[in-house]
């Protein structure tokens, strides 16, 4: 899945595995080394620059967009001292949508082993029952649970016995639009695109405990323009949704409510603690010069201003998302992440609005990352990486289309642009899909990985 790129030195041909974030606020490129393909991934750098051209999660200017990627891109490449060819991309926008779907095959009257053509075909059964409109696509098809002759709760039936197999399966679809503007921005760029992943997935897998993972628990990002909103479950994740508020809402409420510029709104933002004491509101209410201009305002104003947004985001908009998950215990409570995480006393505060426990976490591999570069906002660019590992590992874990199927589909096209190059050519597109359906392709993708 990833390419080989040589050291300088020559002593070896080290495996380096390419994450890429595009974010509202910041583009974040995380580079990592293992010594083989079952060795253990090794953070090595990680380069980042100024988010441009990009709003709510969205592409709107694709040469800004370009520019700020080439320069994470250099980043990166400076930190480490190699040349990087490719990448595996994450990505969020408002329209995410989770689907869950049901299938059900039968394995003959008398009970025999499940083999692999089984677990294709009861996939592709719960796939057939996914309604895809034709300007979106399937990003992520993830098995939840089988079921096996009744028994429910099975992780793998590979290999085990039965009569009737079915499965619970969970269908992550996007707009085709965004996933082309991503991978054409990536090209441009002078990356090769291996693959795509959904932000939310991406920060959960960077954050979250294998016990955190089985016993229950809500991850969200809250990034510049969106929040990522993931639920896990029984080590599954069981909803990924994008909620399109984010921490410039924060600032832009703080900036109209205090008529002040959006810049100074982001700096005095970052000063609110949501648990405050008493002496703390009122005190002496800042003040401060700006263009000529003399601004004021009370601490006590400006944290309420602070609390009833994220009170709103989480109790409203995160806490539809999770219920629609249909987990309704959280033994490991809420997580949260992301550059929103940082804000003092965030914790507490929506322990209390949330009822339930919440912490504040760094990405896991926090103290093999750079220093400086290690903190809640790039959890989802960590997660990239365990994101690609875990698809080596079980191919059936995160199923996805292969980049030749998106290529013939239509979906996107042609190759990498030069590094220095501001120009692509236009390139005939085939047909969507190829005249083919979406269970069609993800046949394809199965016998393609087996």
């Amino acid at each position: 899945m990833f390419k080989k790129t040589s050291t300088t030195s020559g002593y070896r041909d080290p495996e380096v595995l390419v994450g890429l974030d595009l974010g509202t606020s910041k583009v974040t490129v995380v580079v990592a080394e293992r010594d083989g393909p079952t060795g253990e991934a090794q953070i090595i750098g990680m380069g980042q620059a100024p988010s441009h051209g990009i709003r709510k999660g969205l592409i709107v200017n694709l040469d800004q967009s370009v520019r700020s990627l080439r320069q994470a891109i250099v980043d990166a490449e400076n930190m480490v001292g190699l040349d990087l060819s490719d990448a595996t991309v994450s990505f969020s926008g408002g329209d995410v949508k989770s689907v869950r779907t049901k299938g059900m095959i039968s394995l003959g009257r008398a009970p025999r082993t499940v083999m692999q053509f089984d677990i294709e075909r009861v996939i592709e059964a719960a796939q057939a029952n996914v309604a895809v409109p034709n300007n979106q696509m399937i990003l992520h098809t993830i098995p939840v649970e089988y079921s096996l002759d009744g028994n429910s709760g099975i992780d793998d039936p590979l290999g085990m016995t039965g009569m009737r197999l079915d499965i619970d399966l969970e269908s992550v679809i996007v707009p085709t639009a965004t996933v082309q503007n991503v991978y054409n921005c990536v090209e441009k760029a002078g990356l090769a695109v291996n693959g795509f992943v959904i932000k939310p997935l991406a920060s959960a897998l960077g954050v979250l405990t294998p016990e955190e993972s089985m016993a229950g628990a809500a991850v969200v990002d809250i990034g510049g323009g969106t929040c990522g909103v993931a639920v896990f479950s029984g080590d599954r994740p069981k909803h990924l949704a994008v909620v399109s508020v984010g921490g410039d809402h924060i600032t832009n409420d703080v900036a109209s409510v205090l008529k002040m510029p959006l810049n100074k709104a982001e700096e005095i933002k970052k000063e609110v603690d949501l648990m405050p004491c008493d002496e703390d509101l009122d005190g002496a209410s800042p003040d401060f010069e700006y263009m000529g201009r003399n601004y004021s305002y009370s601490m006590r104003e400006l944290t309420d201003i602070v609390q009833c947004r994220v009170e709103e985001l989480f109790s409203t908009l995160v806490g539809n998302e999770i219920a629609m998950s249909g987990v309704t215990m959280l033994p490991a409570g809420l997580v949260i992440t992301g550059g929103g995480a940082k804000s003092a006393g965030i914790d507490q505060y929506l322990s209390g609005v949330m009822n339930i426990p919440v912490r504040v976490s760094l990405p896991l591999d926090s103290n093999r990352m750079p220093p400086g570069r290690n903190g809640p906002e790039f959890t989802c660019a960590a997660g990239i990486i365990r994101y690609a590992l875990e698809q080596e590992r079980d191919p059936f874990r995160y199923l996805e289309q292969s980049l030749d199927q998106l290529k013939n589909s239509g979906i996107v096209s042609g190759g990498k642009a030069q590094r220095s190059g501001d120009q692509s050519e236009e390139r005939d597109r085939e047909p969507l899909f190829g005249g083919k359906n979406i269970t069609q392709y993800l046949k394809d993708l199965l016998k393609e990985l087996f």
